[in-house]
């Protein structure tokens, strides 16, 4: 019996080293010294201090920044929970949104939906609109814009909120990708976002859109992928060039 097995487990254990720990470690050695930044993960550092990496997107919500794509890994941008929302394009959920009550027993929103985000990135950004019913019938208390309200109006059977942007919104400005993790946004949804930008850094949109271009990646070897626009890269340019005025 041990001269048909000696055989079979020779080759498992000669495999296992070489496939197992030999390979793996001359593949490290080898990328540590032919691309030791992309090896340890494309990481971008202040200073002496890591902020994050090329390869994994970043949330930012406030006017002066760039904003990157929606995104459905777990919060939002959550590297241990990628994932995209696997609802299909007649979704109902993904075009309206959904809610749900919380441990409080408040409503609150579940899932944003592709309507809801079209309404914020038009306000966010200028960009005019119509609208079936005037959007101050969906203000709080405070005068913000209540969520909840919007996706039961998109909702609606019988009379369903119409909300109609008079200009072009980008795709990826509205939609997940299908890690959650994109770090990219295309350059339409950069130049989309400049105004914005302009006004809470107090510069000229000419600046700011010179500085899309010029952090824009064409496809790679000039044939794979589209252009793109690495969102955390563009962002610390943007404290760097044209700090917020305090």
């Amino acid at each position: 019996m041990w001269e048909q097995l000696l055989p079979g487990l020779r080759i498992k254990l000669f495999l296992t080293i070489l496939l197992g720990v030999i390979y793996p470690l001359a593949m490290t050695g080898i990328s540590q010294v032919i691309f030791p930044r992309q090896s340890n993960g494309s990481l971008i550092k202040a200073g002496d201090k890591v902020i994050g990496s090329e390869l994994i997107g970043q949330s930012f919500s406030k006017p002066e920044y760039f904003h990157p794509r929606p995104s459905s890994a777990g919060a939002g941008y959550d590297a241990s929970a990628s994932s995209g929302s696997n609802l299909g394009p007649t979704s109902a959920k993904l075009i309206h949104g959904t809610t749900k009550t919380d441990d409080k027993k408040n409503e609150v929103v579940d899932f944003d939906g592709v309507s809801l985000r079209v309404v914020h990135y038009c306000l966010d950004n200028d960009i005019p609109y119509s609208s079936s019913i005037p959007l101050d019938q969906f203000k709080d208390a405070k005068g913000n814009l209540d969520d909840v309200k919007l996706i039961k109006a998109f909702s609606d059977d019988k009379a369903p909120l119409i909300f109609t942007p008079k200009a072009p919104i980008p795709a990826d400005a509205v939609t997940a990708s299908g890690s959650g993790l994109d770090p990219h946004i295309s350059p339409d949804s950069a130049h989309g976002q400049v105004a914005r930008i302009a006004k809470a850094r107090g510069i000229q949109e000419d600046q700011a859109n010179q500085l899309v271009s010029q952090f824009t990646e064409g496809p790679d070897l000039g044939l794979l992928g589209e252009s793109r626009v690495n969102v955390l890269k563009l962002n610390l340019a943007l404290d760097r060039q044209f700090p917020v005025k305090k």
